[in-house]
């Protein structure tokens, strides 16, 4: 979980028939905040609509706020690394030309259990973002 990380948690929950939206609203809400959003299933190829979801959480961030951490539904962060992210975010906090923390990846392939390691998978990504709202997501929410 990021929550240990985080002031407060964006969610954009877009329209669906399933219990995510019920599932987000039963965490922390003091700090989850829901947006609630309906896609736009003309941006649906080359995943250009999971950019737009990711820019509106990110528009929805408090203007005080001067980190933005991005994940997706489908990643996690260990426990074990929060005091290392920690650390960057403080450490970088002043230094302006510093836009965002890369992280390492491990992809996990049809179970924790299995690494895969394929050439065409990112081994690195931004996952922390200054909040700086000139800045945006890009192809499939990939990165910024």
């Amino acid at each position: 979980s990021i929550l240990p990380l985080c002031d407060e948690v964006i969610v954009a929950v877009g329209n669906s028939d399933d219990d995510t939206l019920k599932l987000i609203q039963s965490i922390d809400p003091q700090k989850v905040r829901i947006i609630e959003t309906i896609w736009d299933d003309s941006l649906r190829e080359g995943g250009r609509v999971l950019a737009m979801e990711t820019d509106k959480a990110f528009k929805g961030i408090s203007e005080d706020s001067d980190w933005a951490f991005y994940i997706q539904g489908d990643e996690v962060v260990h426990e074990e690394d929060h005091e290392t992210i920690r650390k960057a975010m403080e450490l970088y906090l002043n230094e302006e030309n510093v836009d965002g923390l890369l992280f390492d990846y491990k992809h996990f392939y049809g179970s924790y259990e299995y690494i895969g390691s394929p050439t065409s998978w990112y081994p690195h990504e931004i996952r922390v973002i200054r909040n700086k709202k000139e800045m945006y997501s890009y192809k499939d929410a990939q990165g910024f």
